[in-house]
This record gives C-alpha cells, structure tokens and sequence, in this order.
C-alpha cells in the first residue's frame, strides 16, 4: 500500500472521529435539559454510527459516518416537585444521557482520531525522508 492511499484512509478516519465527537458534545449539552410540559419527550441520547465504504479511486476501504441512531434506553426520573413539566408526584422526565459514559466515549473518539493523526504524520514524514534521500 502507498504512503498516499494509507494518508487517505487515515484522513476518512479523522473525519468520522470528528463527527463522532460532535454527536458527543451535543449528547454532553443536552444531559441536564427535562421535559418542557408534563409527560413531554426530553432530549433523547443519539449513538453515532460509522460505516464502511469502498473508494473506487483509492482502491482501499474508509470510514464514514452514518446517520445518528437514536439511543432506546429509558428516560430516567428526576424529583422536581415545583417545576412546570412535573408529574402529581413531583418527576420530571431527563434525559437518557449518562455523561460518564459520554465521557469515555470522547476519550476514546479522541485516541482514534489522534491514532488517525499519527499515521499521517508518519506517512508523510515517510514521503518526505524519501523525498531527501532521491535529491541526495
């Protein structure tokens, strides 16, 4: 495989890491919002997803991201007994968004995407010793 195609691959991978974190962020933003009206539906955690693609151009696999899926868990309770979206007895519905498990998401969206950066920066720290050795 040529040092290009790898920069390629690497590059599909950065972009779909990138998505992955926005997906994070706004699930992180949204994790303390409630329900505006009583049984009213909060913010619902979304789930980035990828998918594989084949590049006729390059020849090799890469990454994309896909669509968001929304996540089906259940939405969890709080007691807020005085706000407007509070049930007889005083629950408001929350988000189904646990941040530390958003948390450990990014982190490891983070290790992928910097992994990706790695191997453009080798590659291309490849291309360039190579580059010096035939001026040589």
């Amino acid at each position: 495989m040529d040092l290009f195609k790898s920069m390629m691959i690497a590059a599909s991978g950065l972009r779909a890491q990138t998505g992955r974190m926005r997906v994070i962020a706004e699930n992180l933003a949204n994790a303390n919002s409630v329900a505006l009206t009583p049984g009213g539906e909060p913010y619902q955690r979304r789930i980035a997803a990828m998918r594989s693609q084949f590049d006729r151009e390059l020849g090799a696999w890469t990454v994309r991201s896909a669509k968001p899926v929304a996540d089906s868990s259940d939405f969890t309770l709080r007691y807020i007994p005085g706000h407007p979206a509070a049930d007889d007895k005083g629950y408001v519905r929350a988000p189904n968004v646990n941040p530390l498990i958003e948390t450990t998401d990014m982190r490891e969206a983070q290790r992928s995407y910097q992994a990706n950066l790695n191997v453009i920066t080798a590659a291309r720290r490849m291309m360039q010793r190579t580059i010096d050795i035939l001026r040589a």
